[in-house]
């Protein structure tokens, strides 16, 4: 049984001894009202002292009847109120016992995180990246100073770290020092700012990659230490444009990355030591025939520049980078044929 499912039927338990309960009471009114013949709030009294057991002196002159019938009360009221009692205690330990247990593990697992990202902000622009990460299973861990939204991050069983990630103690928690990707997606430029600086001197081969928001803002970053900026409002301007500009061209590109349930991929694969397509062309590696993958550029080893739509007559070298399209099976599919251990997923 589930999670949800075990607290359901506590629900309906809980409710269960509670309705039993207020039945014994009105039951235990009633009863001493024609046995003892009380008004209301006397047979109240009588029905409370004898479920509670407090011992207090009767009201009334009890009969035969009426002793018989508080035996039965006291018996039924008893095994009620216990467990009503251990249930409501039960629920509020095992919730805190739960939490207390949830959170230790997260924090020994993170401090076992080897080449893994930060985040740093689950704002609006964290909390999406975060989805990627999620889809792409890549280990990822959280930091934020909002206690509300790490509680809801370890509630859905992701890495999440409170604190300031502009602290140096923090982000030693987030085991900075093995990690190799970190994103700044902080609410504000000084932030983020301060947050790079920090990451990059804690961690000089770090790929950091900031958001941005005021118009020079990438400078500061980039000079901070920052591999690369992102600036969502000027992506969203740009993405608007393009959408009223080449609507065909924008809606071809979401069918083809996104159609149905599939996909795909948006990769690069490096060509690395004992590939057996090394010093081979294109034409004779067939990766689209071997893969089903699509080649869209090549980057050559000591090049910064892309080859677009590469001919099927470019020689692959040990060290270049082939970025590909495609699903995420056949990407691996390609790694091992170029002896890529490595993983950077950028899905699209």
């Amino acid at each position: 049984m589930n999670i949800k499912g075990e607290y359901m039927e506590k629900k309906s338990n809980l409710n269960f001894v509670i309705v039993l309960l207020i039945s014994l009471i009105v039951t235990g009114v009633i009863g001493y009202k024609i046995l003892l013949e009380l008004n209301f709030i006397d047979a109240l009294y009588m029905t409370v002292i004898t479920i509670s057991t407090v011992g207090y002196a009767e009201v009334g002159e009890m009969n035969t009847e009426a002793k018989l019938f508080s035996i039965i009360l006291i018996f039924v009221s008893l095994g009620t109120a216990g467990y009503l009692f251990s249930s409501i205690v039960s629920s509020f330990l095992e919730g805190d016992l739960k939490k207390a247990w949830r959170r230790r593990k997260m924090e020994q697992d993170i401090t076992k995180l080897n080449n893994h990202y930060i985040i740093c902000g689950s704002g609006e622009t964290g909390y999406n990246a975060i989805k990627q990460f999620k889809r792409s299973n890549e280990p990822f861990v959280v930091i934020d100073k909002d206690k509300n939204k790490i509680n809801e991050l370890i509630e859905d069983d992701v890495f999440a770290i409170h604190g300031d990630a502009t602290a140096e103690e923090i982000l030693k928690k987030a085991k900075i020092k093995n990690a190799k990707g970190l994103i700044s997606s902080l609410s504000t430029d000084a932030e983020n700012v301060y947050t790079v600086l920090t990451a990059r001197q804690m961690n000089k081969d770090l790929y950091i990659v900031s958001r941005a928001i005021n118009k020079h803002a990438d400078e500061k970053l980039k000079k901070a230490g920052a591999n690369n900026t992102i600036s969502p409002n000027e992506i969203g301007g740009t993405r608007m444009a393009a959408l009223m500009l080449r609507p065909t061209v924008i809606s071809f590109l979401d069918i083809m990355t996104r159609a149905g349930d599939v996909i795909l991929d948006l990769e690069d694969v490096v060509i690395s030591t004992n590939s057996s397509i090394i010093n081979k062309t294109l034409r004779q590696v067939k990766i689209p025939e071997r893969t089903g993958l699509i080649v869209l550029a090549i980057k050559k080893k000591d090049s910064e520049k892309l080859s677009f739509n590469p001919s099927s007559d470019e020689v692959l070298k040990e060290g270049d980078t082939m970025i590909v399209l495609g699903r995420e099976e056949q990407v691996n599919d390609l790694r091992e044929i170029a002896n890529d251990k490595g993983k950077r997923h950028l899905s699209i």
